[in-house]
């Protein structure tokens, strides 16, 4: 589903009438709300759909599959997402 497309949805579950240019800007605002708040380090809970949040990942080794040359991986931040058990049921 592209952006477009769930906007379109947005709008059709809302059951409110809102133009599309508004409809693109609350996505957007969700968004942009929700890299923020991981920027910040916070968690971001969805009740019914889940939890975001930020792991660190440490510094590592890997292998390049190709060459089976050892390769460092810097340290990164990563986001993780974890279903809410409302969602788990509702895909089960």
């Amino acid at each position: 589903m592209t952006k477009k497309e769930f906007t379109d949805a947005v709008i059709a579950k809302s059951g409110v009438t809102i133009t599309k240019a508004d409809a693109q800007k609350i996505v957007d605002a969700v968004v942009a709300v929700t890299v923020d708040e991981l920027k910040d380090g916070k968690k971001v809970a969805l009740n019914g759909l889940g939890i975001f949040d930020v792991v660190d990942k440490p510094a590592r080794e890997v292998r390049n599959p190709r060459t089976g040359d050892k390769v460092k991986v810097a340290a990164a931040k990563a986001a993780k997402f974890k279903a809410a058990k409302a969602l788990k049921d509702a895909l089960n």
